[in-house]
């Protein structure tokens, strides 16, 4: 099992529903469509299946780069934390982490390419480092594909003392279905 051999950097993952034909209609929809009226409904099926935390939990969204905010002209995954966080979920941290270069569009491509496209590419904020420390951490985006994008997320909150992260997405792609 590749689980074992390289376990997972984070704390669990809660999954609104499987990537199917229509969750990914879904997706696009929010996502490309603008559709962003949407997300209330996409973030309780996040909710259904987010274990309430502990302590002081913050909810901070996968970034985007300041390029790809532009031209699209929202977060689809802060517009999910805000829901979360309106839920009671935990408080959103809407720039706990950045993006520090654009990256190509995931999209069609393997673990390993994903993986590379994404080193280095994501880092705490700095001025968010002390709140983070210590704090139990919700990353929240719209699809878990490959995990790359999460794992760059969890590898940094990790390194600035995040005491558990877990990913929260509305949709989760198979591992079975992921090219190398």
């Amino acid at each position: 099992m590749p689980c074992l051999a390289d376990p997972p950097k984070h704390d669990g993952i809660a999954a609104g529903t499987l990537y199917t034909d229509t969750s990914r209609k879904l997706v696009l929809a929010f996502k490309h469509g603008r559709r962003i009226a949407l997300a209330p409904m996409l973030a309780k099926l996040i909710a259904a299946r987010l274990p309430r935390g502990d302590g002081l939990r913050l909810i901070v969204p996968v970034p985007l780069h300041r390029g790809r905010l532009w031209y699209r002209g929202y977060n689809q995954a802060a517009l999910l934390g805000r829901e979360l966080s309106r839920m009671g979920h935990g408080t959103l941290c809407v720039d706990g982490l950045v993006r520090t270069k654009a990256t190509p569009s995931l999209g069609g491509l393997g673990r390993k390419a994903r993986a590379k496209a994404l080193s280095g590419a994501v880092k705490i904020n700095p001025k968010r480092a002390q709140v983070l420390n210590g704090a139990e951490i919700v990353v929240v985006d719209d699809v878990l594909t490959s995990g790359a994008t999460s794992a760059a997320c969890v590898k940094a909150l990790k390194a600035a003392g995040a005491k558990s992260v877990i990913i929260a997405c509305f949709s989760r792609v198979l591992d079975e279905t992921i090219r190398n």
